[in-house]
C-alpha cells in the first residue's frame, strides 16, 4: 500500500503545537503516513492590543496546555511578547534538510517556553544549529537565501490549505485542529487502512 502524506503545520510560539510536535511526528511508527511539517507564522495580537475576553482566552489557553505538559515533563512559561518566528521557523527547515528535524525543533520549543531562547535572534538560532553538530555559517546563509524563499513557499501553501492556527494536520485535505485532535485523526487512519502490520 502506498504511504499517504499527513501534513502537520506548526509554530513555535503555539504552546499546544510544542505538545503536538513529537506524537504527530510519531504517527510515522504505527501508520503508512510520510508526516510533513510545515512551518506557519501565526499572526497574534500582543498583550494589550486584544479584547479583555481575548485576554481570558489567552490564560485559559496557557493553563490548559500546562494540564497537558505536566504529565510529560514539559515546562510551558507565558510569553512576555508575541514573537516573529521566522527566522526560528526557517532554523526547524534547515534542521530537516539535515536530518535533524525533531531534535532540533524540540530544543527550540523547550528553550522558549522556558524563556531561555529568543526566536527572532539570528545569533541565538544559529548557536543552537551548531549544537548539532550542523555549521552556523550554512544556515546564516540558508536564512537569507534558500531557506527564505522556502518559507514564503510554505505560507503561500498554508494559505492554499486554508490554515488559520496550529497546530493544524491535514489528511486527504481534511483538517484536524489542535493537539486534542490527535486521536481523530488517526480514527480517520486506521478507517483508511493505513495501520502498519507489526515489524512493517
Amino acid at each position: 500500500m502506498a504511504t499517504k502524506e499527513v501534513k502537520m503545520y506548526s509554530d513555535f510560539k503555539s504552546p499546544f503545537a510544542y505538545l503536538a510536535f513529537e506524537p504527530g511526528l510519531a504517527l510515522e511508527k504505527r501508520y503508512q503516513v510520510k508526516v510533513s511539517w510545515k512551518p506557519f507564522q501565526l499572526r497574534i495580537k500582543d498583550k494589550g492590543q486584544r479584547s479583555i475576553y481575548s485576554e481570558h482566552k489567552t490564560r485559559y489557553s496557557y493553563l490548559d496546555a500546562r494540564r497537558w505538559a505536566k504529565p510529560r515533563g514539559l515546562v510551558i512559561r507565558s510569553q512576555l511578547k508575541v514573537y516573529d518566528t521566522r527566522i526560528a521557523l526557517i532554523g526547524g527547515l534547515f534542521a530537516q534538510k539535515h536530518g535533524q528535524l525533531l531534535p532540533f525543533n524540540l530544543k527550540v520549543y523547550e528553550l522558549f517556553w522556558k524563556r531561555e531562547l529568543v526566536p527572532d535572534d539570528a545569533d541565538q538560532v544559529a548557536t543552537l544549529v551548531a549544537n548539532f553538530g550542523l555549521s552556523a555559517d550554512e544556515y546564516r546563509g540558508y536564512l537569507a537565501s534558500e531557506g527564505a524563499v522556502e518559507y514564503d513557499r510554505l505560507q503561500e501553501e498554508a494559505a492554499a490549505d486554508h490554515i488559520f492556527g496550529v497546530p493544524i494536520f491535514v489528511f486527504e485535505n481534511e483538517p484536524f485542529w489542535g493537539y486534542d485532535r490527535i486521536p481523530m485523526l488517526e480514527e480517520r487512519l486506521v478507517e483508511a487502512g493505513l495501520v502498519r502490520e507489526p515489524g512493517a
